[in-house]
């Protein structure tokens, strides 16, 4: 694989979908499919009656038809379901998961995959958070059922992936050791999946998978060399994320203080020190701030491979966010109206969350107040140890009292929203409750946001991906169509 000089960055849930992913990787650069609640959005994308029909084409095209009408049979309404309606949900994953979810799982990322890679030769990765472990390995494999190219993965550190990639490459069975709160240092927590349990028959009928390059995103050398080191399997390079980029960011290193906004400061202690990175032997990509030609310049110059760019792909035509969404953030900024703020509160991972201001949105705290408190999609879900030693679930989501009977803190539940849902509804999913209640949006940005008006051509008010990949790299390369 030829190293791009521009990685489209995996926003989730849904925003980098695979239209946008297709059409950057038909570019020359590497699209990115986000495969971070894809299962939810798979199964909606069929209760709306998958009216393009791309969701059942790709379905059409796994090995065993057998389980895909069985997905079909549950999830699909022809004409597509009623406002009124809620979706079908998924089952939240715990660490023994039925062999159904892993399934739908799998053939979400496969789907998801596969319609970004049909039609072309250029090359598409997935991204997926360290945060959300229980899902993994089924998304990975569903990923490489479809010939994914490249695994990101960044929220954590993610020293067993590589691994598992070398063994799913063969079908192999894996398991992942899960991060469990309060577990002692004897504790050893997996879950398990076992490709020929999940897919009876799957190894003979397709063969050796392509084993895909594996980039972790990451804050800090510390961390590059740590992943090196104890990593499972083969590292191939990284994305070195800064605390400008969108959706969760890494906490600032070392004694946390905050402005007078609420955001917490970062200093010189989160410049990653790209001298030794170099030193490394592995490539890099700069994230978080590089969204013009100057910066794209000086990130080569720098020594980097390229650079990943999520916030300008976010708001063009090809992303998976809602068009309304899209167009109103786009007035704004041409209003000179847009910001964003980096909430240390609102993720209930309590990560650092950044959350664009949009009115009608969860960044009022009027609409987050509105909202009950609920977790039934569970992907930010902690698992915690209990007294007898088994293992429990808890969100800082969740209805408060529920939470500190679990053992949690009250104080962490404070502000904190229910990203699953919020970002669900912003790619045009929203959940529709019993009592009426529909699950509002939330928008996650980086500070590249009130740039995004240098892509606009001329008496225009949206811009395509390929928009983006002219104006970043047009000054080092035209990029070349991939086509098939």
């Amino acid at each position: 694989m030829n190293l791009p000089k521009l990685i489209q960055g995996g926003m989730g849930v849904a925003i980098s979908d695979w239209r946008l992913a297709k059409a950057v990787s038909q570019l020359g650069q590497l699209g990115v499919v986000s495969g971070t609640g894809i299962s939810r959005v798979m199964a909606s994308r069929l209760m709306d009656g998958d009216l393009s029909g791309n969701v059942r084409r790709a379905l059409a095209n796994f090995s065993l038809p057998g389980i895909v009408q069985n997905i079909i049979d549950r999830y699909y309404t022809p004409g597509g379901k009623s406002a009124e309606t809620p979706y079908k949900t998924p089952a939240a994953y715990t660490i023994k998961p039925p062999q159904f979810l892993d399934q739908v799982t799998a053939l979400a990322n496969f789907v998801e995959v596969y319609l970004a890679k049909e039609g072309h030769n250029g090359v598409v990765g997935i991204n997926l958070l360290e945060k959300v472990q229980m899902p993994t390995i089924a998304s990975l494999y569903g990923a490489m059922l479809a010939g994914v190219d490249v695994v990101l993965m960044g929220a954590g550190i993610p020293t067993q992936i590589a691994g598992i990639l070398d063994k799913l490459s063969n079908h192999e069975p894996v398991s992942y050791r899960l991060d469990v709160h309060g577990a002692g240092k004897d504790d050893d927590h997996r879950i398990h999946f076992d490709p020929e349990a999940i897919f009876p028959g799957i190894a003979k009928l397709v063969g050796k998978l392509k084993r895909p390059k594996f980039l972790p995103i990451i804050s800090s050398v510390v961390l590059a060399q740590a992943l090196i080191k104890r990593s499972e399997g083969s590292v191939d390079g990284f994305v070195i994320e800064g605390p400008t980029a969108g959706g969760h960011n890494a906490p600032p290193r070392g004694a946390v203080s905050f402005n007078e906004k609420g955001e917490p400061i970062y200093g010189e202690k989160d410049t990653v020190d790209l001298e030794k990175m170099k030193q490394l032997g592995r490539p890099f990509w700069l994230a978080g701030g590089y969204g013009n030609p100057k910066q794209v310049q000086a990130a080569l110059d720098a020594g980097a491979a390229g650079v990943q760019v999520g916030t300008a792909f976010s708001l063009c035509d090809e992303s998976g966010m809602r068009d309304d969404l899209k167009k109103r953030m786009i007035q704004k900024v041409m209003k000179e109206e847009a910001e964003v703020l980096t909430s240390a509160q609102v993720s209930p991972t309590g990560f650092p969350f950044k959350v664009a201001q949009l009115e009608g949105t969860l960044s009022e705290q009027e609409n987050y107040e509105k909202r009950p408190r609920i977790c039934d999609l569970g992907f930010l879900r902690i698992l915690y140890k209990k007294v007898d030693g088994s293992v429990g679930y808890r969100c800082a989501s969740e209805p408060v009292d529920m939470f500190v009977k679990k053992g949690g803190d009250v104080e962490d539940t404070k502000n904190r929203s229910c990203l699953c849902n919020n970002l669900t509804a912003t790619a045009g999913f929203p959940q529709v409750r019993k009592d009426g209640y529909v699950e509002q949006p939330i928008i996650t940005s980086g500070d590249d946001l009130v740039a995004v008006g240098q892509f606009l051509k001329e008496g225009k008010t949206s811009y395509s991906a390929e928009d983006v990949v002219n104006y970043l790299l047009g000054p080092f390369l035209k990029p070349n169509l991939a086509t098939g």
